[in-house]
């Protein structure tokens, strides 16, 4: 049987003693659930934020207001500032930020339906990779989820 994506983000960050936080919003915690899905995750997995609001994101994950105004809650930049927010906050090794459009409504024409930004960010600076998934809305939110947990697992495998 092929090994999960959540078995081999836990599996690596095992093996490199690390640990993960994340910050969520569209993903309303999936990814979490996902990472701690895997028996013996305590180890790794210290915690993760559910940034549903523009306000919990400048309160608990540390997006600045000005990022928020200039660029909006789902841009790069906000997913940046999430991943390393939380990293920061929560006081991990890696942290993920998430932030999109799930659908079915709620897309414009700048940002459409399944427009999501992931950010990883760990000791070898912070990755931000623009998204453009379809479907369901949990579809939407399972491609993510699928998305961070490669980009979490490719970033531990270059850590030197």
């Amino acid at each position: 049987m092929p090994e999960l994506l959540e078995e081999k983000a836990g599996r690596l960050l095992l093996e490199k003693h690390m640990t993960i936080a994340c910050a969520e919003s569209c993903t309303g915690g999936l990814l979490t659930s996902r990472l701690t899905d895997i028996a013996g995750s305590s180890a790794y997995v210290m915690g993760s934020v559910v940034s549903y609001t523009n306000r919990i994101k400048e309160a608990l994950v540390g997006v600045r207001h000005e990022t928020l105004a200039d660029h909006g809650a789902v841009s790069e930049e906000t997913a940046r500032e999430m991943a390393e927010g939380i990293r920061k906050a929560i006081k991990t090794d890696i942290g993920v930020g998430i932030t999109g459009i799930a659908g079915p409504g709620g897309g414009t024409a700048k940002k459409p339906v399944g427009l999501v930004f992931i950010a990883v960010s760990g000791p070898q600076g912070t990755i931000v990779k623009e998204n453009h998934f379809s479907g369901t809305r949990l579809e939407v939110k399972r491609q993510t989820t699928d998305t961070a947990l490669a980009m979490a697992c490719t970033y531990l495998e270059q850590l030197k």
